[in-house]
């Protein structure tokens, strides 16, 4: 049964993102990429290896991506904040943190988040449009990847994320 949803996601999600301004694809190795944390650390692609990470991409003004972050919080991250094989990248497009500090006071996101002032980031992966989130497996290839915000498609991005951390390393 696993096997049917993952496949079923796997063509879903290839259908849903076909030719939508996208760098990447699925299947290919994570592009290599290297954020400033607040306390002045780095966090990169060689510090997620091993995991499975979610990158979201998203702005404090965007409608579907304030629709989405409360999902991400009650669905994904207080579900697994816990586990060592697990990691959320959230990058706001064109915000630093003047924009990202009191939007996380007021709504008391506790995942961690990224300025991506210049877009060096999320230019790897796209030319346009937010929310986008893309799952990396342990391997550090792309397994998934989305744009906007749906319910349905949110659910299937949750299992597929479920179904990444059931298996064993």
């Amino acid at each position: 049964m696993k096997y049917i949803l993952l496949v079923s996601i796997f063509l879903i999600n290839i259908w849903h993102t076909d030719a939508q301004d996208w760098h990447t694809k699925v299947g290919q190795n994570v592009p290599y990429f290297e954020i400033d944390t607040k306390d002045g650390t780095k966090k990169s692609t060689e510090t997620l290896k091993g995991k499975v990470v979610l990158i979201n991409f998203f702005a404090t003004w965007c409608p579907p991506c304030r629709q989405e972050l409360p999902e991400v919080q009650k669905k994904i991250w207080d579900k697994h904040k816990d586990r060592q094989d697990f990691e959320i990248v959230v990058l706001a497009r064109e915000q630093g943190w003047d924009k990202l500090t009191p939007f996380l006071e007021q709504f008391g996101y506790t995942f961690p988040f990224y300025p991506d002032l210049n877009r060096k980031v999320y230019s790897l992966f796209a030319t346009d449009t937010i929310p986008r989130n893309v799952i990396i497996d342990r391997d550090g290839k792309i397994i998934y990847q989305s744009i906007g915000y749906e319910p349905e498609e949110f659910a299937q991005m949750t299992s597929l994320i479920q179904l990444q951390l059931d298996r064993s390393n």
